[in-house]
């Protein structure tokens, strides 16, 4: 019998004591600790700076002289080793995974030929991992953060990954939720939580509206789902194979497949995966989910309005990203201009700014509705 069919056949047995409350030891750089970058996304509400054939992730968004992508990898290899990072990528872009993480392993690329959504993508990742330690423990990150206090990031990772390797749950982090944003999703957490902020999840909402994003900020007991999830690899798998019963024939093909040796193309079988997200394929539909309250300076760079909210401004409240650029009598605008141009502007509030390649976009930042006619507009000009 294959490893992976175990995980299938079996539940992994829960202590049937509270894991809130268990002493957890965090060790920097542990063997066992593993990490997926998700690097697929096509980070399209972020045009025209983010495009398809150059996605958000790829890009230097503010002149540090690292990429998004470049950042995530930096950040996670201070307290996981090198030879323990995976990630994940359309094969679109391999190419820049390639020009841009030039010292990662070929085998540490994972390439998909379609997009199947994240739950395939992160499935693909653990059949890799554990070939080499079955009860992994692995954070699962997107690629396209903002993480302004490192040092509380990687304290808070580490914690997360001691208490689901010692507990055998799932794990998403959460911050505080600071106003009434809608582009985000909230997690609802339980009432009894350890010292380490860790508790178990009530719910989930997924981007609601501006009057239920309201209610939960001043209910108090939301977080804003930062996208960052920590597991065992084999709880991860042994849940997807007991909540998605597509994938209990797909795991075992996909685990078998990965001890070949071209297991960096991604088998066949990835195909007929269902297109699910984590998040709605699994987390929200699992009895085993917990939440850890965080604190590091989180802010997601999806839309310009999150930009806007989140980045750093001047003192009328305009965010200009690298760029040169006079603002006369204008607040709350969001400038992005490319190196050797110059932006002038005079009496605007609430634009977005934005110049790259042959695309000047000026447009107010919470039509993105408008944004989007715009993208699919200049794909015919």
């Amino acid at each position: 019998m294959l490893l992976s069919e175990f995980y299938c056949i079996f539940a992994i047995r829960q202590e049937s004591e509270s894991p809130l409350f268990k002493v957890q030891n965090c060790s920097i750089m542990s063997s066992r600790n593993y990490c997926l970058i998700l690097a697929g996304g096509t980070g399209q509400r972020l045009w025209p700076l983010s495009r398809s054939a150059k996605p958000k992730q790829f890009l230097d968004f503010f002149g540090t002289g690292r990429t998004l992508l470049q950042q995530t990898y930096d950040r996670v290899s201070k307290f996981i080793e090198h030879d323990n990072i995976y990630i994940s990528t359309n094969v679109q872009y391999l190419p820049l995974v390639y020009e841009q993480l030039p010292g990662v392993d070929d085998m540490h690329i994972l390439e998909e030929p379609l997009r199947r959504g994240t739950l395939a993508s992160v499935v693909w990742g653990m059949a890799m991992i554990t070939k080499h330690d079955p009860q992994a423990r692995v954070l699962v990150t997107p690629s396209d953060q903002l993480i302004l206090q490192e040092d509380d990031y990687q304290s808070n990772m580490l914690e997360g990954l001691d208490f689901v390797g010692e507990n055998g749950c799932l794990m998403v982090m959460g911050v505080k939720a600071s106003r009434p944003e809608t582009g985000y999703g909230y997690i609802q957490k339980d009432d009894e939580a350890n010292e380490s902020g860790i508790c178990r999840v009530k719910a989930f909402s997924e981007k609601p509206s501006h009057a239920f994003a309201e209610m939960f900020v001043k209910d108090g007991g939301f977080l804003w789902n930062t996208g960052l999830q920590v597991f065992r690899a084999d709880v991860l798998l042994d849940t997807v194979c007991r909540i998605v019963p597509e994938y209990q024939l797909g795991i075992p093909r996909l685990m078998a497949d990965a001890e070949s040796d071209d297991a960096r193309l991604v088998p066949e079988v990835f195909q007929m995966l269902p297109n699910l997200s984590l998040a709605v394929g699994i987390l929200e539909r699992a009895d085993n989910v917990y939440v850890k309250e965080c604190s590091f300076g989180w802010a997601d760079l999806g839309t310009w309005t999150s930009i806007h909210d989140d980045c750093p401004a001047d003192a009328n409240g305009n965010v200009i990203m690298d760029s040169r650029a006079y603002l006369y009598d204008c607040k709350d605008n969001v400038v992005r201009i490319p190196k050797g141009r110059t932006a002038v502007v005079k009496g605007l509030s609430d634009y977005v700014i934005a110049e790259e390649g042959d695309i000047l976009m000026i447009c107010p930042r919470e039509e993105a509705s408008a944004m989007r006619r715009m993208h699919t507009d200049t794909k015919f000009m």
